[in-house]
Order: structure tokens, then sequence, then C-alpha cells
């Protein structure tokens, strides 16, 4: 079956350097984790690290589609894209 992915507007307007900080997020598999453990996973990965770091999050959960987007909302992060892949969701998110 073919891989199909529905990409955010945020794509069509990246520049060269924004391009680039994409490519070089670290994935962070979150795949198999049913609500409330990819946000808090989540949660506590992007308070080791650095403001400005960007991180990709898989998760297979249904609700993560409404879970990521207001925990980065909540907790000030910028919420990049998301984008929907065969069994989940890949969400972009840059520390606030």
């Amino acid at each position: 079956m073919e891989n199909r992915r529905q990409l955010s507007t945020f794509n069509f307007f990246a520049d060269e350097q924004d391009s680039k900080r994409i490519m070089e997020a670290e994935v962070y598999d979150l795949r198999g984790l049913n609500c409330p453990l990819p946000v808090l996973k989540a949660r506590k990965k992007l308070a080791e690290a650095a403001a400005g770091t960007r991180l990709w999050v898989e998760t297979t959960d249904p609700l993560a589609v409404i879970d990521m987007p207001n925990f980065c909302l909540t907790e000030g992060h910028r919420l990049i894209e998301t984008i929907s892949v065969e069994g989940g969701h890949r969400f972009h998110i840059e520390r606030g």
C-alpha cells in the first residue's frame, strides 16, 4: 500500500536554513505508547534540550493528534509540522 503523507503549509515557505534544521532534527520514536505517555516522554525529552532544539516525535496513539498540539501550546513550544503517516503521526516540535 502506498505511504500517503499530509504535509502542513509550513514546508512551502521554509527557507534553505530552515530546511537544513528540519533535516537535522532528532527522531524520537514513541510508537506503541498510548496516552498520556507520548506527551509525558516528549515533555521530558524537550526539558533536557536547549531552547530552539528541534525534535521529530513519532506516535501511533490516535489521540496524539489532539494531545501534541495542545502540549506545545501550553508548554510554549512551537509545533512546526504535523504529518499523517501510515499507522500514526509525526510531529516536528521546536523547544520554546
